[in-house]
Protein backbone atom coordinates (compact mmCIF):
# COMPACT_ATOMS: atom_id res chain seq x y z
CA UNK A 1 0.00 0.00 0.00
CA UNK A 2 1.30 3.68 -0.94
CA UNK A 3 -0.52 5.89 1.42
CA UNK A 4 1.25 8.45 3.51
CA UNK A 5 -1.03 10.94 5.68
CA UNK A 6 -0.33 14.52 5.76
CA UNK A 7 0.64 16.70 8.51
CA UNK A 8 -1.14 15.68 11.71
CA UNK A 9 -3.08 12.25 10.41
CA UNK A 10 -2.21 8.80 11.13
CA UNK A 11 -3.81 6.07 9.23
CA UNK A 12 -5.38 3.22 11.89
CA UNK A 13 -6.39 -0.25 11.37
CA UNK A 14 -8.96 -1.39 13.81
CA UNK A 15 -8.14 -4.39 15.94
CA UNK A 16 -10.94 -6.70 16.19
CA UNK A 17 -12.24 -7.65 19.71
CA UNK A 18 -13.68 -11.29 21.13
CA UNK A 19 -16.78 -12.20 20.26
CA UNK A 20 -16.94 -13.78 23.47
CA UNK A 21 -18.30 -12.85 26.94
CA UNK A 22 -15.66 -14.17 29.75
CA UNK A 23 -18.92 -16.58 30.86
CA UNK A 24 -18.57 -17.80 27.24
CA UNK A 25 -21.62 -16.56 25.57
CA UNK A 26 -20.79 -15.80 21.88
CA UNK A 27 -21.36 -11.73 20.17
CA UNK A 28 -23.33 -12.06 17.11
CA UNK A 29 -22.05 -9.90 14.60
CA UNK A 30 -25.39 -7.64 14.66
CA UNK A 31 -24.50 -6.75 18.10
CA UNK A 32 -20.98 -6.36 18.15
CA UNK A 33 -19.92 -2.42 18.79
CA UNK A 34 -16.96 -1.40 16.87
CA UNK A 35 -13.62 -1.50 18.62
CA UNK A 36 -12.33 1.82 19.80
CA UNK A 37 -8.82 0.23 19.93
CA UNK A 38 -6.16 0.40 17.00
CA UNK A 39 -2.69 -0.34 15.60
CA UNK A 40 -0.97 2.63 14.06
CA UNK A 41 0.10 1.67 10.32
CA UNK A 42 1.44 5.11 9.33
CA UNK A 43 1.65 8.99 10.56
CA UNK A 44 2.15 12.32 8.71
CA UNK A 45 4.95 14.61 8.97
CA UNK A 46 3.77 16.68 12.21
CA UNK A 47 1.43 19.34 13.28
CA UNK A 48 2.60 22.49 11.13
CA UNK A 49 2.54 26.23 13.00
CA UNK A 50 2.23 29.13 11.50
CA UNK A 51 6.13 30.48 11.84
CA UNK A 52 6.50 27.16 9.49
CA UNK A 53 8.09 24.54 12.53
CA UNK A 54 6.53 21.24 12.46
CA UNK A 55 6.09 19.54 15.54
CA UNK A 56 6.44 15.63 15.64
CA UNK A 57 3.53 13.73 16.82
CA UNK A 58 3.56 11.33 19.80
CA UNK A 59 2.39 8.49 17.89
CA UNK A 60 4.57 6.16 15.44
CA UNK A 61 3.39 3.04 12.78
CA UNK A 62 2.89 0.01 15.11
CA UNK A 63 1.83 1.54 18.23
CA UNK A 64 -1.35 0.52 19.67
CA UNK A 65 -4.09 3.00 20.59
CA UNK A 66 -7.53 4.03 22.11
CA UNK A 67 -9.67 6.30 20.05
CA UNK A 68 -13.05 7.76 20.36
CA UNK A 69 -15.97 5.98 19.32
CA UNK A 70 -17.07 8.71 16.46
CA UNK A 71 -13.31 9.24 15.37
CA UNK A 72 -11.46 9.55 11.86
CA UNK A 73 -12.96 8.91 8.36
CA UNK A 74 -13.47 5.12 7.60
CA UNK A 75 -11.75 4.35 4.55
CA UNK A 76 -11.04 1.25 2.07
CA UNK A 77 -7.48 0.83 0.85
CA UNK A 78 -6.38 -1.85 -1.14
CA UNK A 79 -9.56 -3.77 -0.04
CA UNK A 80 -8.95 -3.12 3.78
CA UNK A 81 -11.58 -0.95 5.90
CA UNK A 82 -8.95 1.73 7.40
CA UNK A 83 -9.31 5.08 9.17
CA UNK A 84 -7.31 8.20 9.20
CA UNK A 85 -7.90 10.70 11.86
CA UNK A 86 -6.06 13.79 13.61
CA UNK A 87 -3.23 12.90 16.30
CA UNK A 88 -5.90 14.66 18.74
CA UNK A 89 -8.12 12.49 18.18
CA UNK A 90 -6.25 9.71 19.72
CA UNK A 91 -7.11 8.85 23.19
CA UNK A 92 -3.84 7.61 24.55
CA UNK A 93 -1.05 4.81 23.75
CA UNK A 94 -1.32 1.21 25.39
CA UNK A 95 1.81 0.28 26.30
CA UNK A 96 2.23 -4.07 26.97
CA UNK A 97 4.25 -5.68 29.39
CA UNK A 98 5.17 -2.44 31.49
CA UNK A 99 5.25 -3.60 34.97
CA UNK A 100 4.77 -0.90 37.78
CA UNK A 101 6.66 -0.77 40.19
CA UNK A 102 5.47 -0.88 44.10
Amino acid sequence: MNFKPLHDRVLVRRVESDVKTAGGIIIPDTAQEKPMEGEVLSTGSGQKAEDGTVTALDVKAGDRILFGKWSGTEIKLDGEDLIIMKESDILGIIEAGKKKKK
